[in-house]
């Protein structure tokens, strides 16, 4: 029950007509008509605008008044589950090693390198030194030219993914002349060590422009050697394993095109691979006189993988090396000299296949528990029989590995510590499926201890994603023990929208599919109590950004369901959002969830299930929304209005709690030690819902 009394937004009708539709939107004035400028420099938000967040704040700091010591502890416990000198396996390149370490005490990291067999460090960033005395701070990419002798780094001082580049002498460690604004957070290098290639944002946030910078000459200076003119694409800028070619995709959230820049020669004009073909993708990379693509070309839906000459890249050469099978998602390739790997996923489950190029023999690294994580580094060198990979279970903490293709002998790195103790055996990891109302079967993976009673009477943490084709990892993490240590069962639901079954199980979450994302959530937690895990009424949703749709979908639909929802930069005012071209992310995302301005099929649809739109005068699950004042991507007023039309149509006392981070945006607070205290105080708000704080 709430013990403050909470602010209330004053209420401003606008209306639109879309479709001989009319929409209302009584809290619409929560949207900064200077939202652009609020994203660079947070203090020129609208002075009412910031008093209504500044109050909600105020409000959620007061009822959780009474956690303010279990959030201590929490913090205590998740910081003592973290190794705070931690470092990174070095990654050799060339005459050096290169890694990242935390220092004792440090919020952000240092990243360092050695010579390769060892020998005195040399500190290339200290973005601790860097982030002092600023209240967001956040180090993006760091990359070494070829040579060894500059470092491109690049970062963001206000959350809203607006990155500054930066070049630095690595032997002296200070910084050039060289200062970008406005890039995407990334840089490539040619060959020649001097040239770099980078991703220029609008000011709609939109990545629509390629640039090529010399160092030493004025960014006013840079030549533009691609730009998008599709409001719906973005563009990235890579570079092959084999470091020959500088890569430019373009791409949706379905269709994409690759153009060529020789490395070597960093004036050239890009060759286009294959022409872009909706609904089409392909991603490139390059060994001697072929380039490989990952495809889904011709009907492969999971994905196979192409060859063509370099010479004659076109759709019209290429030629299956291997072959589309349903089910079997390819996820990622990367070529080496002597091998080609592949990660891919299958019944759920991920392995990492490895071929020798020479004869075509292919092995594959696999795990034998019930659900895992495995992941594939590309590391910086082309011609290796090194492959790094990293492997963790819900139960079992990440392991790193170098393995050697030839012999596939595999050496143990480095196993993550956890310097407050930690027993696997303790724990139970599971995979059970619940059925979907479709009759599909939806995986969800479990984590609780051994000594957790499964009659009903422990509360449950479910977390679900669905979108995008991203799946969510049955990986370990030391937050949940927080959870678990505390009767929780700690569930993820794997459902539709995500690619965990495959390209079709994605398919099927998407666009006039998208009900499906939400009623395999709902099934997932009525499986979880009908199967004595938890009980109706005792389990906590959690989810982000498109996962707080998520939570907002599932609030309105099954409110009983649930005794509280965390929803973590929630994208709940999808309507209004996908219906305003000018926003950063909206063109390119009308592939995952239609177009709403052009389709009146697809604004019904969206207009049935998005969050905002379906408040309704009834009992709510006790909700906290929590929200990043410079997020470009879930912009703050999308929980604020959410939060607000919530607490004037819902019939309850449950606590509905608003915490925007006035001082960041979508990923949270900058520091690793800050974001903990946001954990812990998500955990705290779960504990207190719970009953158990």
């Amino acid at each position: 029950m709430s013990t403050t009394t909470p602010p209330r937004a004053m209420k401003r009708t606008a209306t639109a007509v879309h479709h001989g539709i009319t929409k209302t939107d009584d809290y619409a004035w929560l949207r900064a008509d200077n939202w652009q400028e609020v994203m660079r420099d947070p203090s020129v938000l609208d002075p009412e605008i910031r008093a209504y967040l500044e109050a909600e704040n105020a409000h959620t700091d007061a009822a959780m008044a009474d956690t303010k010591a279990l959030q201590d502890t929490l913090f205590e416990e998740l910081k003592g589950r973290i190794k705070q000198d931690d470092s990174s396996v070095p990654s050799p390149d060339g005459p050096y090693a290169y890694a990242t370490r935390y220092e004792e005490g440090a919020q952000h990291p240092k990243v360092v390198r050695t010579p390769r067999d060892g020998g005195p460090e040399t500190v290339l960033i200290d973005a601790n030194a860097m982030a002092e005395g600023k209240a967001y701070f956040r180090l993006a990419g760091v990359d070494h030219s070829p040579d060894h002798k500059l470092i491109a780094w690049t970062c963001d001082e206000a959350g809203s993914e607006f990155f500054t580049l930066h070049v630095r002498d690595a032997e002296t460690g200070e910084d050039l002349a060289d200062e970008i604004p406005q890039t995407s957070g990334g840089s490539v290098w040619a060959n020649d060590g001097r040239t770099l290639f980078y991703v220029w944002l609008d000011d709609n946030h939109r990545p629509c422009k390629v640039f090529r910078h010399v160092v030493g000459e004025p960014h006013e200076s840079d030549v533009c050697i691609y730009e998008e003119k599709d409001a719906g694409f973005f563009v990235s800028v890579g570079k092959t394993q084999s470091g020959k070619y500088i890569a430019i995709d373009i791409h949706d959230h379905e269709t994409s095109e690759v153009r060529l820049i020789d490395a070597d020669a960093p004036t050239s004009e890009p060759v286009l691979i294959a022409p872009r073909e909706t609904a089409q993708e392909y991603s490139v990379e390059h060994r001697g006189a072929l380039i490989y693509l990952l495809t889904n070309a011709g009907g492969a839906e999971d994905f196979k993988i192409v060859t063509a000459p370099v010479d004659a890249p076109g759709r019209e050469n290429w030629e299956d090396l291997v072959a589309h099978k349903p089910g079997r998602l390819i996820l990622s390739l990367t070529l080496y000299e002597d091998y080609m790997v592949r990660l891919e996923r299958e019944n759920s489950l991920p392995r990492i296949v490895i071929r020798r190029i020479a004869d075509n023999l292919e092995h594959e690294i696999a795990f034998a528990e019930e659900a895992y994580s495995l992941g594939a580094g590309d590391g910086y060198e082309f011609d290796t029989h090194t492959l790094r990979f990293s492997y963790s279970s819900m139960t079992t903490p990440t392991r790193i590995f170098d393995y050697d293709m030839g012999t596939r002998e595999r050496t143990l790195r480095k196993e993550q510590e956890v310097p407050s103790g930690h027993d696997p055996d303790a724990y139970v990891t599971r995979r059970i499926m619940a059925p979907a109302p479709d009759g599909e079967r939806v995986p969800v993976t479990l984590l609780y201890a051994k000594s957790t009673p499964l009659d009903g009477s422990a509360p449950c943490l479910l977390y679900g994603y669905g979108s995008y084709g991203i799946s969510i990892p049955a990986s370990f993490s030391t937050n949940a023990l927080s959870l678990v240590e505390r009767g929780f069962v700690y569930a993820v639901a794997h459902i539709r929208g995500g690619k965990d079954k495959g390209f079709a199980w994605y398919a099927k979450g998407r666009r006039e599919h998208k009900l499906n994302t939400f009623t395999d959530f709902i099934a997932a937690g009525e499986h979880l109590a009908r199967e004595g895990f938890t009980t109706r009424g005792k389990i906590i949703a959690q989810g982000g950004s498109a996962g707080g749709m998520l939570m907002g979908v599932v609030a309105n639909r099954a409110p009983d369901l649930f005794s509280g929802i965390i929803a973590e930069v929630p994208f709940v005012d999808v309507l209004t959002t996908m219906l305003d071209d000018t926003l950063p992310l909206t063109p390119p995302e009308w592939p995952e969830w239609g177009n709403p301005i052009t389709d009146e099929a697809a604004y019904r649809t969206i207009a049935g299930y998005s969050p905002i739109d379906n408040v309704i005068a009834q009992h709510y699950p006790a909700i906290l929304a929590v929200g990043g004042l410079t997020d470009p991507r879930v912009t703050y007023w999308e929980p604020a209005k959410w939060v607000a039309k919530l607490r004037e149509l819902k019939h309850d006392d449950n606590l509905l709690l608003l915490k925007t981070n006035m001082d960041a945006g979508h990923g949270g607070a900058s520091g690793r030690f800050d974001r903990l205290k946001e954990v812990a105080f998500n955990w705290a708000f779960a504990l207190k819902v719970a009953g158990k704080a």
